[in-house]
């Protein structure tokens, strides 16, 4: 099945507009005080006014949707007391943090070093128009360097406070590349001309507004409920309580977190059960930030209610009250579509207390996250919703044991979560059979790149890899052939087109010596350079590494700077034999001695690029040619930009 790209719904039951709070009240609501529910706030002073009176009047804490209240923790109101000072201000003023500091009883250096963190806050006033070009796998395949090169040469005269061009992360719009931000709204398939207009638009104070064309949910093969009636499986388990079913269900259907680690999902939620503790919680992780990753992003759209329901599933099973749903704040619409979701649910007395008068709790939020791929890294996320820097714990104690607030904690992914409810209600024979080739289950993958039909597609797992790229993806455009893919994003490093029939599958991939991962699939035409495409996954990394051990922070720096010269040559045959040195060297005290896997994974594009096209990068070296001749263009002769990024 393949899905539109233009993911989109009627914004008339928008709780708020982008620019207003949506950040701040995130789905609470104080009964009495504060309605939201059914209008929309356009006055910024009068937000501010209700935000300001909102934050006086609880402090520490407030509550939720009205079914249920949920006391949130002093540290996570960080977030939004430091984003309501940035919409007055445009960005975060000394003597604004002070006040809040004085304000919250927090340390000044505390929230300074938040702030100072994450990339989407200003310690000092931005320009006007903050262009951040995407620079990562999809969008760099799409010309994002000729793109920002381009900009960079029309606003070539304009004042830095007028305007300002940068690097960026990947946006998550990896289907509709080359994707850009400006003032922090996300524009697609864009063109130097469009992006100067908008650009132009804000410069002159005009409001600019992203584009949700208005699309009907996709029914899916993987949705169990055919009609409105939904969450059958959860309204069971509130009556039967049957906890252990459950669980031997799951253990049965081999169900992996489909996030990229493949833990076994019954075991997780059995250790967290099993913890003799009375406070717990259940975490979804909805901030794929890697690049090339967007599947969840439409199973959010599409498919809201399976992830809640997975998530309240959990939650009874663990003996969980309290559910945190983690999205990246790029993720607008989606943000809107689980709130509406999730009131759908407090109103059916599906969350909140007493569910269906059964003496059971279970509430759940939305939290959405300050920014930085880190954040995906479990524990990293953990300390964004306490209120820190997202920096990775050490482990163990894992966060089955010591996570939120140092409680046990589940956390899966939003695929993990969605995929629960359809083996309960469809059971073990109808999971097995949806595979193919002794895999299970049905899988969304995002294809992008190169790609005819970029775009999220719903497959059987297990089928190969060649059938996705060429049946349901429309084969590499153009006409061209098939030069590389990554089965996931950067991680998983780039495999050959001799090895398109390897299947969708963990085994198997693993056996290639790539990984399923989150299924972020990217496609290389013959057009592309392989050492190039390396080095613009290691720069990936550099730029979202946390800093907080040396192995990753100073060895994802050394592997750009070896790349770099790489892609310049000429080396002598006596250096390159060091560099390879070297960068064995660094891989293996880097995939040995991070902290998490970020800094371990690092060298994996380089190394699969080393060895399945180890020609291409000789030329490099020792002759200075770049076969594909990228890295002999203007743009990469331009160099690296000044990039949007995690700030160690």
């Amino acid at each position: 099945m393949r899905f539109s790209a233009q993911e989109g719904k009627d914004q008339r039951g928008a709780i708020y507009t982008r620019q207003l709070a949506r950040y701040y009240l995130q789905d609470f609501q104080v009964v009495g005080q504060f309605e939201f529910l059914t209008q929309r706030v356009t006055n910024i002073e009068i937000q501010t006014a209700v935000l300001s009176c909102f934050h006086s009047t609880l402090r520490t804490a407030f509550f939720a949707l009205p079914a249920g209240r949920f006391l949130r923790e002093t540290g996570a109101l960080i977030f939004d007391d430091l984003r309501a000072i940035q919409l007055r201000h445009g960005f975060l003023p000394k003597a604004e943090l002070e006040s809040l500091s004085a304000r919250t009883q927090t340390p000044l250096y505390q929230l300074h070093s938040v702030a100072s963190f994450y990339p989407h806050f200003h310690l000092v006033p931005p320009p006007r128009a903050e262009i951040r070009v995407c620079a990562d796998m999809s969008c760099h395949l799409n010309g994002a360097c000729e793109l920002r090169a381009d900009l960079e040469t029309r606003f070539a005269g304009s004042s830095k406070s007028d305007v300002e061009i940068r690097d960026v992360s990947c946006l998550g719009r990896c289907d509709h590349a080359p994707a850009v931000s400006i003032n922090d709204r996300i524009f697609t398939n864009v063109t130097a001309e469009n992006a100067e207009a908008l650009a132009r638009a804000a410069i002159r104070g005009d409001e600019l507004h992203e584009d949700h064309p208005p699309a009907q949910r996709v029914e899916c093969a993987s949705d169990p409920y055919d009609g409105p009636e939904k969450y059958r499986v959860l309204r069971q388990l509130i009556i039967s309580k049957d906890y252990d079913e459950v669980l031997a269900t799951l253990k049965e259907s081999e169900l992996r977190g489909m996030g990229g680690a493949g833990f076994p999902t019954s075991m997780k939620w059995d250790l967290v059960r099993k913890q003799p503790v009375a406070e717990k919680y259940i975490v979804c992780n909805a901030d794929e930030s890697e690049p090339g990753t967007i599947k969840d992003r439409f199973i959010m759209t599409h498919l809201p209610h399976l992830v809640v329901e997975g998530m309240a599933i959990a939650g009874l099973v663990a003996g969980a009250k309290h559910g945190i749903l983690y999205i990246r704040h790029e993720y607008h619409l989606q943000e809107e579509i689980l709130g509406e979701e999730i009131r759908r649910c407090y109103r059916a007395g599906l969350l909140g207390k007493n569910l269906l008068g059964s003496g059971l709790d279970f509430d759940l939020r939305v939290f959405v996250s300050p920014g930085g791929y880190i954040c995906g890294e479990e524990s990293a996320l953990i300390e964004a919703i306490e209120g820190h820097r997202a920096e990775p714990r050490n482990k163990p104690p894992f966060p089955g044991v010591i996570g939120l607030y140092q409680k046990p904690t589940v956390i899966n992914n939003v695929e993990t979560f969605a995929n629960a409810p359809q083996i309960l209600a469809r059971g073990i024979d109808w999971y097995k059979s949806a595979g193919q080739g002794g895999s299970r289950g049905l899988k969304f993958v995002g294809v992008s790149g190169h790609c005819a039909k970029p775009g999220i597609y719903e497959v059987p797992m297990g089928i190969p890899m060649r059938e996705v790229l060429f049946s349901y993806a429309g084969g590499v455009r153009g006409g061209r052939q098939l030069k590389a893919f990554a089965p996931s994003g950067p991680s998983s490093g780039y495999l050959p087109a001799a090895m398109v029939d390897v299947r969708l599958d963990f085994k198997a991939l693993a056996e290639a010596g790539s990984m399923l991962g989150s299924g972020a699939i990217v496609v290389c035409d013959d057009t592309t350079c392989m050492l190039d495409m390396a080095l613009n996954a290691v720069r990936f990394y550099r730029n979202e590494s946390c800093g907080k051990c040396v192995p990753c922070r100073v060895g994802s720096q050394k592997m750009v700077d070896l790349l770099t010269r790489w892609s310049q040559g000429s080396l002598t045959d006596s250096q390159y034999r060091l560099d390879l040195g070297l960068l064995d060297e660094l891989s293996h005290a880097m995939a040995q001695a991070s902290i998490c896997g970020l800094g371990q994974i690092v060298p994996a594009p380089i190394q699969s690029v080393l060895k399945h096209f180890r020609a291409e990068v000789d030329a490099h070296v020792l002759r200075g040619e770049c076969p594909s001749g990228i890295c002999r263009s203007a743009a990469a002769r331009a160099g690296e930009a000044n990039r949007v990024g995690i700030r160690p």
